[in-house]
């Protein structure tokens, strides 16, 4: 079975006949590392889902300083959700950490998928909830705790990108400089 008809199976089961629609209406690409495959400013037209590799969201503000929003590995989906939802204008760019093998499911496909096979509205509903909740809890983080009790929460809630994600994403994704990060980090080290 492949690895995004594992992820959905976790909240609903698809009969095999709708295994296959499903996948019909998906396309599969594989990007490179630091390909960009949704720039700001672009109508995001898909979601997306990592069978292998790392993407990030991210945006850059009017002074040249990126904010990393997400990091999606294996299993995970990513997309500019508000620029999906409304069809407008984005503001996050979407780029490839390590090579990467993605399912892009269209607006339109997601749109025909929901008639076709209705319970796939609500595994798409629990994505958003999940997604709702998970960015609550990011931003209450990010409004009560410390840079290190944030960066300690990211560290087991995502043992696997602590190698592979270079520390100044980190830093952005926990709302720190590079600077400070780098001395709050050796300072965690020495305790």
């Amino acid at each position: 079975m492949s690895l995004i008809i594992q992820n959905i199976s976790k909240h609903i089961s698809l009969t095999q006949e709708e295994e296959f629609l499903f996948l019909s209406k998906t396309q599969i690409l594989n990007y490179k590392a630091k390909t960009i495959i949704l720039h700001s400013g672009e109508i995001c037209k898909h979601s997306y889902f990592v069978n292998n590799g790392l993407l990030r969201s991210f945006n850059i503000n009017n002074n040249i300083v990126e904010h990393v929003l997400h990091f999606a590995c294996e299993g995970w989906w990513i997309g500019d959700m508000y620029s999906l939802i409304s069809q407008k204008p984005g503001n996050l760019f979407i780029e490839v950490l390590e090579d990467a093998e993605v399912v892009l499911l269209s607006k339109e496909n997601q749109e025909q998928l929901y008639i076709e096979i209705p319970k796939l509205g609500r595994f798409f509903r629990i994505l958003t909830e999940n997604s709702l909740v998970s960015n609550q809890e990011r931003l209450m983080d990010n409004l009560s705790l410390s840079a290190e009790e944030r960066f300690e929460k990211f560290c087991k809630k995502y043992p696997s990108l602590i190698q592979k994600v270079p520390q100044k994403q980190i830093a952005s994704y926990i709302g720190v400089t590079p600077e400070f990060f780098s001395k709050m980090k050796s300072k965690m080290l020495r305790k």
